[in-house]
Formats: C-alpha cells, structure tokens, sequence
C-alpha cells in the first residue's frame, strides 16, 4: 500500500511540471472564463426573444423559434462548431464582402458564437418552463386588480418563475463549461488547448489530471453558489411551512420525532 501510494505521489504533485507550465493553464483558465461568461450573458439575451417566440400565439413566429431550438438541441455541439469554423471558410468571400470575414477567421469568436446560439435555445426553453409553471390564477388575479401587463411580470411571474429557474440555468451553465473543452479541437488556446500543448511538449499525462481537476473545482464552486442562491431566494417559501406548524407539533420536531411532512 505505502509503495502504490509512493508511486502515486509523483504523478499527483509534479511540481517540475507545474513551475515549467502552470502558467499556462492559468492563461488557458482565463480563455475558458471569457468564452463561457460572454457566451452564457448574450445567450441568456437572446433566450427572453426565443421564449416569447415560442410561447406566442402567432403560428409562424412560433414555428421559427421551434425550429431554432430543435435544431441547437438535437445536433451535437461539435458539429455546430465545425458549421461555423470550418463552413464559413467556404463562403469567405461573401463573408469578405460584408466585413464579417475578420470574425469568423479567429476560433475564439467562432467559439463564442457557436456556444451563444446553443445554450440560447437551451436557455429559452428553461425559461419558456420556468414561465408556465405560474399558476395562471395568479396571473388572472393580477389582471382583474388593474396591475398592467410590466407589472404583473415583474410582480407576479418573473419572482415565481426565477426561483423554477436558477437550478435548471445552473445545470446549463456547468455543461456548456465542460462543453467548452471541444473550443481546443479548433486550435482555441483554453484551458483543454493548453493541456494539449502541454502534454504534446512533455508527453506527460499527469497535466490531463490536473486540467479535470480545475474543471472539477470551477463546477463544484459554481455548484455551491447556485445552492446558496437558490436557498436564499426560497427562504421565504421555508418560513411560510414552519409557519404552519402547530407549536405541539414543533417541539415534536425538535425532538425528531416527526417529519416536517
């Protein structure tokens, strides 16, 4: 046991290969961070017009928005990523015709793109669920109290439908994070693209442990955050149940003896 864990040590602390490269696994962290934070923010954007659209009563907007999301939901990030680095290469010159070539050149900006318009169509429909789960006597209510339509969405259904929300938006966030390992397969110098150049200097194959472990904290770390979040803002749905609870009833709880239930 001790010579497996002797063994294991070096492979677990390579403080030569750290001090050699560890910089740049910081410098891919920081690629990482500004691709997921730019593409999380504009998807979350473009989600809210996607959610109207698909919730509208008009037939074709409805439809088009249908599509959109079928599409981004049911084919493979990657090949989403290979349309737009790879594609727009064979229409460059119309791409050079309208000033659009310098962006779709750079795999960092194809990168963005690409994860914009996927997680929007994820996004959209956790939103579009998180909307309908208000309970349309609310919204009724509101309406015959004369509140307008800017009021009852502020009021009533955005505070109710964000807290059906933040889970599901978590949960999206960390899978477009440990999606955005693909961006290396496109020459992109993250935090993947870093360990690849990494290891194909050293052969080493102890920096792939390395970069699941910093995928792992920035997960869990965000993880906890949403919890917290999401205790916070459902504070006041915990107090109105102990609220309901008989005094009796309360000292029972105290004791274990019964569940809040």
């Amino acid at each position: 046991m001790m010579d497996m864990l002797q063994n294991f040590f070096p492979l677990l602390f390579n403080f030569e290969l750290l001090g050699n490269y560890g910089w740049r696994l910081v410098s891919g962290v920081i690629v990482t961070a500004e691709v997921i934070g730019t593409s999380s923010v504009l998807g979350f954007l473009l989600a809210y017009p996607l959610c109207r659209a698909r919730m509208s009563s008009n037939r074709l907007l409805s439809g088009a928005a249908l599509s959109y999301v079928t599409f981004f939901r049911g084919t493979p990030l990657l090949c989403q990523l290979y349309l737009f680095y790879y594609g727009a290469g064979e229409i460059r010159a119309e791409l050079t015709s309208v000033g659009l070539w310098y962006f779709f050149r750079e795999a960092y900006f194809c990168c963005i793109f690409a994860f914009t318009l996927n997680t929007a169509a994820y996004q959209a429909e956790i939103m579009r669920g998180a909307i309908s789960s208000v309970p349309k006597g609310q919204i009724e209510a509101a309406k015959a109290l004369g509140l307008s339509g800017y009021a009852i969405a502020r009021h009533v259904v955005f505070p109710q439908a964000l807290l059906v929300a933040i889970r599901p938006m978590g949960n999206e966030l960390i899978t477009l994070i440990k999606a955005s390992a693909l961006a290396a397969i496109v020459t992109l110098l993250d935090l993947m693209g870093q360990t690849r150049f990494v290891f194909a200097r050293t052969f080493d194959f102890s920096i792939y442990l390395y970069c699941a472990m910093i995928y792992l904290a920035i997960t869990e770390t965000i993880r906890r955050i949403l919890g917290a979040v999401e205790r916070a803002a459902s504070r006041h749905l915990h107090m109105s149940d102990t609220a309901t609870v008989t005094p009796a009833k309360r000292r029972w709880l105290r004791m274990g003896r019964v569940s809040a239930s």
